[in-house]
């Protein structure tokens, strides 16, 4: 079905025809299930024509809201927001480290921390 037919069926119309691919799509991948289909591409065409109906539908009913379509995302603005992400997640890896630093900074390098030297130690003559 071209994109100039669906425009000029009424909204009812669409809703109809929806229901009918979506019923047609049904029966196809049962049959493609049990059989071998005649036309496998059928499936894409009714996949892509549902698509296309509910991508109307939608569209008048921004249109009838009187609201903005939502804006795209391009791909500079995902570019740039990974990037602010990255630098965030820098930022906060090296306060992380400043404040571990900070909290081991007056032990010596080589010294068993209290939490070591109280810990059991492994029964390894038990054998």
């Amino acid at each position: 079905m071209k994109a100039d037919e669906i425009r000029g069926l009424s909204d009812d119309e669409l809703r109809a025809r929806v229901a009918e691919l979506q019923e047609e799509q049904f029966r196809l991948r049962f049959r493609g299930a049990t059989e071998t289909l005649e036309q496998p591409l059928r499936l894409r065409t009714v996949r892509r024509d549902i698509a296309r109906c509910l991508t109307l539908l939608r569209q008048r009913e921004l249109a009838a809201a009187g609201g903005e379509r939502p804006t795209r995302v391009t791909r500079a603005k995902r570019t740039a927001r990974s990037a602010a992400t990255a630098v965030k997640a820098a930022k906060a890896a090296k306060a992380a480290r400043q404040q571990g630093a900070k909290r081991g900074a007056g032990a010596k390098p080589g010294a068993k921390t209290a939490t070591k030297a109280t810990s059991k130690a492994t029964p390894q003559a038990t054998r």
